[in-house]
């Protein structure tokens, strides 16, 4: 998953390294989702969690759920509210690397020279001002939360005024803070939706195998992907006559490249599903905690089973590497020594290996 962000620890705690299994109540669907629900589809659609307010927005609505949350977070807290401005509104990296550093200067001046009256003083017509830091979106909102105040003043030996940001003399007496303010620009990051798991469970079902995605999961549009199959279906046969066995690991590499995610059912001996959205990208590993998050008893060792029976024991490798994409069905094996250890030891097991919150929501495959 992806880490949060660099300002959490001025976030709520509430908002702090969301708990996966706390949020497993049904995602509702939104009326533009309600023909694509009536589909039959395997999951509604791809979805991600705000690590601001913890609400699940679809992949579609996320960006600007993402701003209006930074923008709420200014009622809260402003230097924090505008530190991830600068850092998730602007899009290119270089360009806010040489801002941010570039502000963080300003302030370090103070810091070290409190008592030089030019270092609490910022032309904003300066070019560096202009070209490395009025550029970014958010800047302006920071040197006002951090306590500079802007003023006409005259320019030394000429008959003008220029405006300028002057930090407050208030400020002087909080030094720290400009400090710590210094700090959390430069170390911040983006803030990111989380990709949500949509974690489901099912009943045992003979239709674990079958899945049926929303155009989410795929990179190119509705109309590319209709395409996309109608030429597929008709090159089939010929293709599959007339390529090398090269040239076919050359076209499903290339096939693998259209999914940015994969749906994953995990069948456990009892015939239960657990079921989770990941990105294609993401390693073998990240279905193991997942699923060992699920687990009543987490310690109890598992291998996963891929299609035909192959084991996932690299789990370094990414679900694209192995052709778990754009969806799949893989199997839970329990280690048999530890599991007959611990029949030979007569020790209870609960009734069913998932955790009880989890079975409550248990739902059925159509």
């Amino acid at each position: 998953m992806q880490e949060p962000c660099g300002c959490c620890h001025r976030i709520p705690s509430q908002y702090q390294r969301l708990d996966p299994f706390r949020y497993q109540t049904p995602i509702p669907v939104q009326e533009d989702e309600e023909e694509e629900a009536a589909a039959g589809l395997s999951v509604p659609g791809v979805y991600f969690r705000c690590p601001l307010t913890g609400a699940v927005v679809r992949k579609s609505a996320r960006e600007k759920h993402v701003r209006e949350a930074i923008l709420a977070y200014f009622a809260v807290d402003p230097v924090a509210a505008s530190i991830m401005e600068i850092h998730t509104f602007n899009k290119d990296r270089e360009r806010v690397r040489a801002g941010v550093e570039t502000m963080a200067r300003y302030l370090d001046n103070i810091y070290v020279h409190p008592e030089e009256e030019k270092y609490r003083k910022i032309k904003l017509q300066n070019k560096v001002f202009q070209e490395r830091i009025s550029c970014l979106e958010g800047t302006h909102k920071f040197f006002q939360a951090v306590g500079f105040e802007t003023k006409v003043l005259a320019v030394p030996e000429q008959e003008t005024t220029e405006e300028y940001y002057v930090l407050k003399e208030e400020m002087l007496t909080r030094l720290e803070d400009l400090k710590d303010y210094k700090e959390q620009l430069l170390s911040s990051e983006p803030v990111r939706a989380q990709l949500d798991r949509q974690l489901s469970v099912f009943k045992p079902s003979p239709a674990a195998a079958h899945f049926e995605l929303p155009n989410d999961f795929y990179n190119l549009t509705a109309e590319e992907i209709k395409r996309e199959q109608r030429l597929r279906s008709e090159a089939v046969e010929k293709a599959s006559m007339l390529r090398t066995k090269a040239m076919r690991e050359r076209d499903e590499q290339r096939e693998l490249r259209k999914y940015n995610y994969t749906l994953l059912r995990v069948r456990f001996p009892d015939g239960y599903i657990l079921q989770g959205t990941f990105y294609a990208r993401e390693s073998i590993s990240m279905l193991y905690s997942f699923v060992r998050e699920a687990l009543v008893n987490d310690w109890l060792p598992f291998e996963l089973l891929g299609p035909g029976g192959v084991k996932l024991t690299d789990e370094n490798l990414a679900f694209s590497e192995c052709g778990l994409v754009p969806s799949s069905l893989l199997t839970l094996v329990w280690d048999a020594s530890v599991m007959a250890d611990i029949q030979a030891a007569g020790e209870e097991q609960p009734e069913s290996p998932l955790k009880p919150q989890l079975l409550s929501q248990v739902q059925t495959l159509s």
